[in-house]
């Protein structure tokens, strides 16, 4: 039997969780990975820890180098090379040396995508200025780092108050800084209700960090290439250093004409298989669409968990074995020091576009039993559909222990739970951990009572 060779393009995440797999499967394959940046297999949620400080080295962030994988794997991971063609039909990809300024082609007979996302900007008046940083691989937080060392900037401005927005809003202010922060939606964290929201505005408002809503990026003051403040439809702020946090978007420009299908903002449309829609091409990770499992719509996300579990699918697949990945129900959590933001499901807005008739409820109540010390305020948000009462999203906001408990209606909204059996849910209980009803039960139990 011919020997495979199987070719992958991005070595974090999803490309070398796939790698891997395909390796424990055929020993004799070769794998070869191409990695734009410096860096393989690293945890880039990490990263605002990093610049914060809380991590010590970036090296910690680091679970596999090429070396590793050599070693261990016989997979050859070449760091510095950037694929920036597909031919699909010659099956081969055009290489890029980013150190040495040289191309090359290199067949294949089998290729996983796997290239991630980029920190998303606007085309405005100086965005290449230095001191203008998005956070989207383990390099941008080093040259973060590195910029706060060189030049030790008073003030900072995050464009964008959604995750990455928010944890390098605590990174920053642990550092130090004055940070304020833009948004040009009516209420940060646009991934949450505006009720919500707001429960995180007046939270980072008491942190210390000024809050601009309803401004949009027009363009950044700089001098001497480096910037100085940031230009808004209403104001300059003055800025020492900015972040991006506007979202992130697939990093797929160099397969526009591969003739691998796309969606509207660029996301590889793959199969429950990770296949695309050209034979022996499989797409994993922050690049490729996924279901979401509540609407039953096409959705894009970008987040370690699915990018790891995607690029296992993929790498079974591509093995010859059989893996699907059903879709997601969107659960994401951050934190902004003591506080925490949890959310699952679907968002208001997204119900109402859907057509559904539904309710939802927003309920106060402690942590833990309130005569346990160190009991603290939890919110919990609940929607459900109205006659059937099937869970159809959950947000929770609180300080310790709050967003973990979002795992409870993640699994709901997986299993087509309802309200009452959310309610009837053998959840445990111990003062230290939780009142004798859960709160997300508390909220469960209220919400039923208005269907």
């Amino acid at each position: 039997m011919k020997k495979e060779k199987l070719i992958v393009i991005g070595g974090d995440a999803a490309g070398m969780t796939a790698a891997s797999k395909v390796r424990r499967e055929h020993k004799d394959w070769e794998i070869i990975v191409y990695e734009r940046s410096e860096y393989t297999s690293y945890s880039a949620c990490g990263i605002p820890y990093f610049i914060s400080g809380k991590v010590a080295t970036y090296e910690e962030l680091i679970v596999r180098t090429p070396k590793d994988f050599k070693k261990e794997y016989n997979i050859d991971a070449f760091t510095g090379h950037e694929v920036i063609k597909v031919d699909s039909s010659k099956k081969q990809v055009l290489v890029k040396d980013l150190k040495k300024e040289t191309t090359f082609w290199e067949s294949y007979d089998k290729l996983l995508i796997a290239t991630g996302g980029k920190s998303f900007c606007p085309e405005v008046p100086h965005k290449d200025a230095e001191g203008i940083f998005g956070i989207s691989t383990l390099r941008s937080g080093i040259k973060v780092a590195a910029y706060l060392k060189k030049y030790k900037p008073k003030t900072a401005v995050i464009i964008g108050g959604g995750y990455i927005g928010l944890e390098m809003a605590e990174a920053l202010l642990l550092k130090g800084l004055k940070v304020s922060l833009v948004d040009r939606s009516e209420e940060i964290m646009n991934t949450l209700d505006p009720d919500m929201g707001a429960l995180v505005h007046t939270t980072m408002k008491n942190l210390g960090v000024t809050i601009y809503l309803k401004e949009e990026l027009k363009s950044f003051a700089v001098t001497d290439n480096r910037v100085t403040g940031v230009v808004t439809n209403k104001k300059t702020l003055p800025a020492d250093i900015v972040i991006l946090g506007m979202g992130v978007s697939p990093n797929t420009l160099f397969l526009q004409d591969s003739k691998i299908a796309l969606s509207e903002n660029g996301a590889v449309i793959v199969t429950k298989r990770q296949r695309t829609n050209i034979k022996n091409i499989w797409a994993a990770g922050d690049c490729a669409l996924t279901t979401h499992l509540v609407s039953k719509q096409p959705f894009y996300i970008a987040l370690g968990t699915v990018a790891n579990k995607t690029g296992l699918v993929a790498g079974t697949n591509i093995a010859g074995k059989t893996a699907i990945f059903p879709g997601v129900v969107g659960t994401a959590v951050c934190k902004i020091c003591v506080y925490e933001v949890a959310r699952t499901g679907l968002l208001e807005k997204q119900i109402k576009k859907l057509g559904i008739d539904y309710t939802a409820t927003m309920i106060k109540t402690k942590s833990r039993a309130g005569y346990y010390p160190g009991a603290k305020a939890i919110y919990v948000k609940l929607l459900a559909e109205k006659g059937t009462g099937k869970l159809l999203g959950g947000q929770i906001i609180g300080e310790e222990g709050a967003a973990k408990r979002i795992d409870v209606l993640a699994t709901a909204l997986t299993n087509k739970l309802t309200l009452q059996n959310i309610i009837d849910l053998d959840l445990s209980y111990a003062p230290p951990f939780s009142p004798v009803w859960d709160p997300v039960q508390v909220a469960a139990r209220k919400l039923i009572k208005e269907l």
